[in-house]
């Protein structure tokens, strides 16, 4: 059996027991036959941590235990955090997907086939909703259960999700496992699960070696700019009890020294892409404490809070907006230091900001490469930098939901990544926002009738 693990297996040839008993208690507890009681979330999200597939024992109707196995084979040997459980229709919707996400723990996309019903949500570091809501919709024609779980995955999969598969899927688990049954399995696990595994930790070890390149190439550019702003302190010359100086311009300068000492610390705490951004967005801070202290000495109007220069952050704060063309790209409007200003309107070209590409040549920081996103995130924000950057290659590459898995979040939400990828165990830290709504309010499966307008979270 392609890609099972021992755990796996062992689920198989116990899945009868299981369910039996399972189905037992259920009558048991209602003190009538056939009755059904719902299945606490706890316990699919106990399963889920096992497995990517969980078919309660009353909804063994829609989903057999072998087309289950094999819809876990295809997620499992994808290596990614996609979750499937088949309820019965009268299972407790009210913030079913919520609890579901909070009792699992594990950061993912998330789908619920209920009764006849069939609905999703994701962490948005894993999916966009937009991309779960399309994935939903073109899988709600599907009366199957079988189909319309296996076209889901197939297309969720295309999607490119972020992150991997949980660690929970393939590594422990198995203790307390009857030996007899180890035995049992033992040759199938020799021929085909030790390989499926180690296919899985080679697709996670491919990823973080991509990261730990990345996040290498930007260690050399955050590193020339904190040198940069060192140099910028030493040229200030400031000395806290010159003559003419006030408390604010002490209170500058110790900001602009805490953001210089800070920016270091937390650049060498630094082990993924991601939290780049947090040490840019501390120079920036510190630059405009520069800025300000350098009003104070000189008599000048205090400066007002602006983006730094476009073309290379180390310029300093912007003093306007001007217009400008990339070389591939639209007209748009970029925030641009007095010298660079000055530049474009003699004709001349701005001093642009050149860093190392993965091919090897120098390229303006724009056009190099997804990993310097969360660089000029910490620089320009959430709400200035999609309009900087679109029709460039770093503005295409932000936009895709395989970019928030590699290196944070995108334009969305750039920033707002908690900081947990697909498959990482992150309990309750999650936002809720992205698991809102649920099966209730008479707006699931009409159709593709979700709430009103398409508004696929609001119901």
């Amino acid at each position: 059996m392609k890609g099972a693990s021992v755990r796996r297996l062992l689920r198989l040839l116990m899945l009868p027991l299981a369910a039996l008993a399972l189905a037992a208690l259920a009558v048991l507890s209602v003190g009538a036959p056939g009755a059904h009681a719902a299945t606490d979330v706890s316990t699919v999200a106990a399963a889920l941590r096992d497995s990517p597939v969980y078919v309660d024992p009353a909804a063994s109707d829609l989903l057999s235990s072998a087309d289950a196995e094999a819809l876990a084979d295809k997620i499992e040997d994808a290596d990614e955090p996609i979750f499937v459980a088949v309820l019965p229709a009268d299972q407790p919707a009210q913030n079913l997907f919520r609890n579901l996400r909070t009792e699992t723990g594990v950061t993912g996309l998330y789908a619920v086939r209920l009764g006849d019903r069939f609905d999703a949500r994701a962490d948005s570091s894993v999916l966009s909703p937009q991309t779960v809501e399309n994935l939903v919709t073109a899988v709600q024609g599907a009366g199957d259960p079988k189909a319309q779980l296996n076209d889901f995955v197939d297309d969720a999969l295309r999607s490119n999700p972020g992150g991997t598969a949980p660690s929970s899927w393939s590594d422990g688990g198995d203790e307390g496992v009857d030996a007899g049954a180890l035995a049992a399995t033992g040759a199938v696990v020799a021929a085909g699960g030790v390989g499926a595994y180690a296919l899985v930790r080679r697709s996670r070890r491919k990823k973080e070696e991509e990261r730990r390149a990345a996040l290498a190439k930007l260690a050399v550019v955050v590193d020339e700019d904190i040198t940069a702003f060192g140099e910028e302190l030493e040229r200030l010359d400031f000395h806290p009890a010159e003559a003419g100086a006030d408390d604010a311009m002490r209170a500058d300068y110790e900001r602009a020294l805490d953001a210089y000492e800070k920016a270091k610390s937390l650049m060498a705490a630094t082990t993924r892409p991601e939290e780049v951004r947090a040490v840019t967005q501390t120079l920036e801070d510190g630059r405009f404490s520069l800025a300000q202290l350098a009003a104070r000495r000189e008599g000048r109007p205090l400066p007002e809070r602006r983006a730094p220069c476009f073309f290379d952050p180390r310029h300093g704060p912007s003093v306007a907006d001007v217009p400008w063309t990339p070389g591939v790209g639209a007209e748009r409007e970029v925030p641009v230091c007095a010298a660079d200003q000055a530049r474009l309107a003699d004709g001349r070209d701005p001093m642009i900001r050149e860093v190392e590409t993965v091919s090897g040549g120098r390229r303006p920081y724009w056009d190099a490469g997804p990993a310097y996103g969360p660089w000029a995130g910490g620089y320009y924000g959430g709400g200035l930098l999609p309009g900087l950057l679109v029709g460039t290659m770093l503005g295409s590459m932000m936009a895709t939901p395989s970019y928030a898995a590699m290196y944070g979040s995108g334009y969305g939400d750039f920033g707002a990544a908690s900081g947990y990828d697909g498959g990482d165990v992150s309990g309750g830290d999650f936002n809720t926002d992205d698991f809102s709504g649920g099966f209730g309010g008479g707006d699931f499966g009409g159709g593709g009738d979700f709430g009103g307008g398409g508004d696929f979270g609001g119901f």
